[in-house]
């Protein structure tokens, strides 16, 4: 099997779109989605830009025999598969857009190879979920709130699953969308998402914004209960060359409810 076979196969690499377009826009989900949460997205850009689709390790369809908690305690091990499929695929000048955690992989990536970007678009993106006392930083959760996450995930991860689904989807007047993540986050096996989940919400990369060289834009929604606004203000502020444009929409997946508003904010930012 070749590099880029193996590649493909382990992140489950989908390349659709124009495929002989100049640019490239990647597409990376948030913990518990997969790849075809940007099916609006993908639709609205297909015409003008080659697309790449892929599933991070430990979710979706990547190889569910590459997970390696070690290699996914941090962030490092995902940063190291995102270069991987760009340098298999022989892509630069990409336009990466990232949801929730996918966000901060982008943006790691881009601070070790910048040659390889041109745009980041973070959505719903944090670069630490734990609130810090000592330096008047909100994340969003403290310690005892994540140790009962962990716990609810340990003792019935179906229940908990669905119940987590309703509460960060937000938007209870379209139970489907709910249900629909509930079944891709239920997908996972619970001892690899309980891993994920650790790593995500421990991480702290607070001090890698600054370092970020590429133009990006940071989408918030409002009532966005694993990333706050106050968040996403924290990202324009931090990251050098950033803009933040806030979407009309509530809850922790904007492309997901409010499509059109995401895909004009991109559109607008990358042309």
């Amino acid at each position: 099997m070749s590099i880029t076979a193996s590649v493909k196969q382990k992140n489950n690499v989908h390349v659709t779109g124009n495929e002989s377009a100049a640019q490239t826009i990647i597409f990376g989900h948030g913990f518990g989605s997969d790849q075809t949460a940007f099916a609006p997205i993908v639709k609205a850009f297909a015409a003008d830009y080659k697309i790449v689709l892929y599933d991070n390790v430990g979710g979706g369809k990547a190889d569910i025999d590459a997970f390696n908690p070690s290699r996914y305690s941090t962030m490092q091990g995902y940063v190291t598969d995102l270069s991987d499929i760009i340098r298999a695929l022989q892509l630069s000048d990409v336009i990466y857009v990232g949801h929730s955690v996918s966000g901060m992989i982008g943006l790691l990536t881009a601070n070790k190879y910048p040659e390889y970007f041109s745009k980041l678009i973070l959505l719903g993106s944090s670069p630490r979920y734990l609130n810090d006392i000592a330096t008047g930083y909100t994340g969003g959760f403290d310690m005892e709130t994540l140790n009962s996450l962990y716990s609810a995930m340990s003792t019935n991860y179906y229940a908990w699953a669905s119940g987590f689904s309703a509460l960060v989807m937000s938007n209870p007047d379209q139970p489907h969308l709910a249900e629909a993540f509930a079944a891709t986050l239920s997908a996972i096996r619970p001892d690899i998402a309980l891993s994920v989940a650790k790593a995500i919400f421990e991480m702290d990369h607070r001090q890698d914004l600054a370092l970020c060289t590429i133009p990006s834009l940071v989408v918030q929604t409002s009532d966005d209960v694993a990333v706050p606004g106050v968040v996403g203000e924290y990202l324009q502020q931090h990251i050098p060359d950033s803009q933040q444009v806030n979407v009309q929409a509530t809850g922790h997946f904007p492309h997901i409810v409010a499509p059109e508003e995401v895909i004009r904010a991109i559109r607008s930012f990358i042309q």
